[in-house]
């Protein structure tokens, strides 16, 4: 990149922590009994957490794709789908049935059929070493979702509240990573501070304010919703850009794409299909009779 890809970051925090404490204020301003906010040591120093999992978890990306081609780096990211699964059924206890499990089953062979086009040959030719980097980014990747959730769920706190401190840890550990990083190669272009534009255009801004904003729409669906809409909307996003990509660069559909998307389709009506919809209407009133 042309760009600090770590500014960008910092800057996309930066406006989501500015963003949730204007609605913070607004929101306290209409219903200051209604607004809590819990300021307790013991639940403030939960949200430390995420950011410092992300953080090390960006690292780890950049080992995995030391050791991996770009298209088993893209394939093997679709683990996380599995490993989100597998820890809220672990940390947050809830069950999930063996419909759902083949239901995210099916959304990881659907997200991996659509994106085999892009690989040829070189596809799972890494070593083992680029592997275990593989395995361990879905679990960090799961984990800080599924942690995110834990915290924003525990008590009633307003959702502007917990965003607030969630981006000021977010800003505070960039901030820290993208000066280390600075003294590590020993100011060779300049502190970050006053060089964090370099590079930027027009279109730099537009991904700061993506990443921006789709922050917070996950922020709001860790609150509502659960990681595993997240991951559904992950994925369904990926195949979106695919077919935008199609009609934007005039590429063409391929069989893999269809395919994937066909199985994410399905995959999502099956995890939210009830069991008893399973069985026909008529075997259910023999039963009841």
């Amino acid at each position: 990149y042309e760009y600090n890809f770590g500014v960008v970051v910092f800057l996309a925090e930066t406006i989501k922590f500015l963003i949730s404490c204007y609605l913070l204020d607004e929101s306290r301003k209409r219903d200051p009994d209604g607004t809590q906010i819990t300021k307790q040591w013991r639940t403030v120093i939960m949200f430390p957490v995420p950011s410092l999992i992300y953080l090390f978890h960006n690292n780890i990306q950049f080992l995995f794709l030391k050791f991996v081609d770009p298209a088993t780096y893209q394939i093997l990211g679709n683990l996380k789908i599995v490993t989100t699964g597998v820890l809220f059924w672990l940390i947050l206890k809830r069950k999930l049935t063996k419909l759902k499990w083949m239901a995210l089953l099916m959304l990881l062979v659907g997200a991996t059929t659509s994106q085999l086009n892009t690989c040829g040959d070189k596809a799972f030719s890494a070593p083992a070493t680029g592997y275990f980097f593989g395995v361990l980014s879905a679990f960090m990747s799961a984990f800080a979702a599924v942690y995110t959730e834990y915290i924003m769920k525990r008590n009633n706190d307003s959702l502007y509240w917990q965003n607030a401190q969630l981006y000021f840890f977010g800003i505070v550990f960039n901030a820290a990573s993208l000066t280390t990083q600075d003294v590590r190669d020993g100011f060779h272009n300049g502190f970050w501070l006053f060089t964090m534009y370099q590079g930027f255009t027009v279109w730099t801004w537009l991904v700061v304010f993506n990443l921006a904003f789709t922050g917070l729409l996950v922020s709001w669906i860790m609150k509502f919703a659960d990681s595993i809409v997240k991951v559904y909307a992950t994925s369904l996003a990926m195949l979106v850009t695919m077919v935008a990509s199609i009609w934007l660069f005039n590429l063409h559909p391929t069989v893999q794409l269809l395919l994937g998307i066909i199985g994410a389709a399905m995959s999502l009506n099956l995890y939210y299909m009830r069991p008893e919809e399973l069985v026909p209407k008529e075997l259910l009133l023999g039963q009841a009779g």
